[in-house]
């Protein structure tokens, strides 16, 4: 049956539910079989609900993705003394921490890291079978492999960031941790660590194609919409029988900006730029650490950053606690450490202060109330 529908339609049709097309005896392993509309489905796409498809590869990376949540889940219950309310109201401070450095590429106890093992084994596992699902669905319907190909860009950097550049580095303390905040500071720490990661430009490159690809496809989504009232949705018909709707898009852009893509090739760039993003990005974060320990030198030296006439000095040591900075030391005001039953406070205060005559005055207590001490 022949159906017409964009964002402007008001009236959902109802008929009978499409099966799709026959693909032979496989149809056996699909679970859900075509039978149901949904209303506020229908407003944002197609009403009917189904068929979905599984078979082994979609229920093996099921079962893995469901195992790996599951541990990941319970450690972080276990974090919070196996309290749900805590669970919840902590949940994005919670992490399940790689193994320690010392540990290698070796295999660690579960709870000093060999649950971070466990829980990235299934879930990598459960993304390479979706994948491999992905792939075999579009091979059997005769399609393109498009979309299989573009999301093993997104695994490439997943498998980066979890398990090449660990393994090349010799430790899987490099990984990231499984949690919001814990990967959010992750990242920040690995830049900040290799000399500010905005001067890499494989960086450069993915910001580039991750800004290009939100641009493309507003760009794009744009054009389609404003052209929906003369069939422009049906971009398959206005590519082999070219409409008014391609006509006045295509004016559109060359008005604005003198050139325009066709109904086929803005698919090629958005497809390019989304894939592109990923793939500069895993490239840029595998060279750090490997090949470039230093960003920002890096880009001193190959004339990316600006090397300053007057560099600041290297940083001076820390100040410890309780220290002031500057000839005079003592307790800060919100100090409360306690102190020794003699009277000697040990630490920076022990040096005391030293007069133009040579002698040092020392702090102490004497009776409970603050003293200087004699002469050393």
């Amino acid at each position: 049956m022949a159906e017409y529908q964009n964002l402007f339609t008001q009236i959902q049709v109802r008929h009978a539910p499409d099966p799709g097309v026959p693909i032979g005896p496989d149809e056996r392993d699909r679970l859900l079989k075509p039978g149901g509309f949904s209303y506020l489905l229908g407003r944002i796409g197609d009403a009917q609900i189904g068929p979905l498809y599984l078979g082994w590869l979609g229920i093996a990376s099921l079962i893995c993705g469901f195992a790996a949540i599951e541990v990941i889940g319970f450690n972080f219950l276990a974090q919070v003394n196996w309290d749900p309310v805590e669970f919840i109201r902590q949940l994005p401070w919670l992490g399940l921490e790689p193994p320690g450095p010392e540990y290698g590429l070796s295999i660690p106890p579960l709870a000093e890291g060999g649950w971070w093992l466990v829980a990235g084994f299934l879930l990598t596992m459960s993304i390479i079978l979706w994948w491999f699902r992905m792939y075999f669905r579009a091979k059997k319907l005769k399609m393109g492999t498009h979309v299989a190909w573009a999301f093993a860009s997104a695994i490439f950097l997943y498998l980066v960031l979890g398990f090449i550049r660990p393994v090349v580095m010799g430790s899987w303390s490099q990984a990231v941790p499984f949690g919001i905040f814990p990967h959010l500071d992750w990242t920040a720490a690995f830049s900040i660590r290799y000399g500010n990661l905005f001067y890499n430009p494989f960086h450069m490159l993915s910001i580039v194609f991750l800004y290009g690809s939100a641009l493309l496809f507003a760009m794009h989504a744009g054009t389609i919409l404003a052209t929906a009232k003369m069939g422009g949705e049906r971009e398959i018909d206005q590519i082999t029988d070219r409409g008014t709707a391609a006509e006045r898009s295509m004016l559109f852009w060359r008005w604005t900006m003198g050139f325009n893509a066709t109904m086929e090739s803005i698919h090629r760039w958005a497809w390019w730029f989304a894939v592109l993003t990923t793939l500069t990005g895993g490239i840029g974060i595998l060279l750090t650490g490997t090949a470039v320990d230093n960003w920002y030198r890096w880009g001193i030296k190959h004339g990316i950053v600006p090397e300053y006439v007057q560099p600041y000095d290297d940083p001076s040591p820390a100040v410890e606690p309780g220290e002031l900075d500057g000839p005079m030391r003592g307790d800060a005001d919100d100090s409360f450490s306690p102190l020794p039953d003699d009277g000697y406070v040990p630490g920076p205060i022990s040096r005391g202060l030293e007069l133009d005559d040579g002698r040092v005055l020392t702090f102490g207590l004497a009776g409970g109330a603050p003293a200087l001490g004699g002469d050393q």
